[in-house]
């Protein structure tokens, strides 16, 4: 039976940090990447990284977490073609849950609910934190076409927003599912809020 796939989309740039954020530790000592990584592998079995090709040592952190790695070439050029890459490297999957590696602080409740969407018949699903849309989001088997098609920075925006009657809302008091990492205050914010 085909599985739901998680994809960990890894392969940003991070210029607004300062340093490799995805490498930079949490307090506990875990790279930030490899935090993300833990939660979504235990909420999809089957879970695949997506990296640029010089992120040697990311790649070899997240297969040391029984991630799979595909690397994107054209990954600078935007999301879309990170998203489309790890797609492609699951054709069979039932469906995606798409995380964000510079999200460590999405719950694994949170990460299994929007899947189990998806399980249940969902087109779409997605987490809302104080009716904010958030992440991951979760795309069925009838997108892959479309997902395979991206290119560019929009990521699968236009997929969600031109489908928002097909949109599952999970709510949640999960404010991870909001809290993505662009800079070092983002990180402390996040590491010292509620």
């Amino acid at each position: 039976m085909a599985q739901i796939v998680g994809l960990l989309l890894a392969a940003g740039q991070g210029r607004r940090f300062g340093s490799d954020k995805l490498l930079h530790p949490l307090d506990d000592g875990t790279p930030l990447a490899v935090a993300s990584a833990r939660k979504l592998k235990e909420a999809c079995p089957r879970a695949i990284a997506v990296l640029r090709p010089e992120q040697t040592t990311l790649a070899a952190l997240l297969i040391a977490e029984g991630l799979e790695v595909v690397i994107c070439p054209e990954a600078s050029a935007g999301m879309g073609h990170s998203l489309a890459a790890g797609v492609a490297a699951s054709l069979e999957a039932a469906g995606w849950l798409v995380a964000l590696a510079d999200m460590p602080f999405v719950q694994v409740a949170t990460l299994r609910s929007v899947a189990d969407a998806l399980a249940t018949g969902a087109a779409l699903a997605a987490p809302f934190h104080n009716s904010q849309r958030g992440h991951p989001v979760a795309f069925a088997a009838r997108w892959r076409d479309q997902l395979l098609a991206l290119t560019g920075d929009e990521g699968a925006r236009a997929v969600v927003g031109n489908n928002r009657g097909l949109l599952s809302r999970i709510d949640t008091a999960d404010a991870g599912v909001l809290r993505d990492v662009d800079t070092p205050q983002d990180l402390a914010l996040a590491v010292h809020s509620p």
